[in-house]
């Protein structure tokens, strides 16, 4: 019996992965395209039917270009570092609930806290591995810019936690049945938001990968097969934070057709604010983070821990 179960987790496993990543090439391809036509220009159009397999042609084009490797790099956490993160970024995966049970657990949102909280040290690794000046800056440059923003990201989602009274992800669905936590929580989502651009080091604060004055960031000395991973690993959590913003907020009632609708809809706000918004000044970033989101997420902290005693105290 157990053997049954244990090949069954396994399967679901790869058949997650495989989900995921067929998920991630069709998020790129969206982004193209919606970053196109917000510049006033076509996105791909040119390989199959309206560009659809674009993506699979150019994640062919990457994985069999020639991989470069700096004389002076430490070897094999150059070569490791973006597998691993790849890796963190599909495990968060495991932590969300599936109709089959799969590893979905009590403790699921402690489990996204200590992943997530990994994903730095294999930028950093990739950084420093490459013995560039360019790639070292990027590096360090995310590692203040996560640590800064996993502060206000940890507080926000704790006003939530203090409310459901529960860390597993499936009871926000419980909780949410009759009324959708984005309404009695609308500043903090906005917070949440924020911070998750932040997280998954996107427009405008994309600066561990700052084009126009880092050459790329932390992966300016990666081609071919490790970049992709990167790319990969970027798009996964963009995916897996769209869905952790339906599931907690948002209904998070992943049996409906407009849990997805809603997924897709966040996927499409990312890119949107790509294509929207010039990149923040560093100071700036840092002020928004300690000044502006900790106290905000501080005071929300306290005002829903206030009203959680409260209502508590009278239902005794």
């Amino acid at each position: 019996m157990y053997y049954a179960d244990y090949f069954l987790m396994v399967y679901m496993g790869l058949f997650l992965v495989i989900c995921v990543l067929v998920g991630v090439a069709f998020l790129t391809l969206m982004e193209r395209k919606v970053l196109g036509y917000i510049q006033i220009r076509k996105g791909p159009n040119k390989v199959g039917l309206m560009g659809i397999p674009q993506p699979f042609s150019d994640a062919i084009k990457l994985f069999t270009k020639e991989q470069m490797y700096p004389l002076m790099s430490n070897y094999n956490l150059y070569y490791f570092s973006p597998v691993f993160n790849l890796f963190l970024s599909l495990i968060l995966w495991m932590c969300m609930p599936f109709f089959c049970g799969f590893f979905e657990f009590s403790f699921g949102i402690l489990f996204f806290l200590c992943c997530s909280s990994l994903g730095v040290y294999t930028i950093m690794m990739a950084g420093w591995s490459s013995n560039s000046n360019y790639s070292m800056m990027g590096g360090l440059r995310s590692v203040a810019q996560t640590i800064s923003y996993e502060v206000s990201l940890a507080l926000t989602l704790l006003s939530f936690l203090i409310v459901a009274s529960s860390l597993s992800i499936i009871d926000f669905k419980d909780y949410q049945s009759l009324i959708w936590l984005v309404i009695s929580f609308f500043p903090l989502c906005l917070v949440w938001f924020v911070s998750s651009l932040a997280e998954t080091n996107r427009t405008p604060f994309d600066f561990a990968e700052g084009e126009s004055e880092l050459v790329s960031g932390f992966n300016v000395e990666y081609s071919g097969g490790g970049f992709a991973l990167i790319f990969l690993a970027e798009y996964s959590s963009i995916l897996f934070m769209s869905m952790l913003c339906c599931m907690l907020f948002m209904g998070g009632n992943y049996n409906s057709i407009l849990f997805f609708v809603i997924l897709g809809f966040f996927g499409f706000l990312w890119i949107w604010v790509r294509g929207t918004l010039p990149r923040f000044r560093y100071d700036k970033l840092m002020y928004l983070a300690w000044k502006s989101y900790l106290p905000i997420s501080l005071n929300y902290l306290m005002f829903y821990l206030g009203v959680k005693i409260f209502f508590f105290s009278w239902m005794i």
